[in-house]
């Protein structure tokens, strides 16, 4: 499964809402370090069911913009 993720690094609260087929996430943790990537892959492993490894960035990393694939 693959969704497409708008990410906001360093907000004051974390949210997670839906935005015209694709998920808008807001998070604590810096963009610096990897920080927010690793926490957006924690909360899509949560709402999803499934083990953070399973979650894997596609592409984006270093973007607002990410392509996540979820494994069965």
């Amino acid at each position: 499964m693959y969704i497409k993720v708008f990410v906001t690094p360093g907000a004051k609260r974390e949210k997670v809402g839906e935005k015209n087929d694709a998920l808008v996430i807001s998070v604590r943790e810096p963009a610096s370090n990897n920080m927010a990537n690793t926490r957006v892959r924690e909360i899509i492993a949560m709402r999803v069911g499934k083990p953070v490894g399973k979650v894997r960035i596609l592409t984006g990393h270093s973007s607002r913009v990410k392509m996540v694939s979820i494994n069965d």
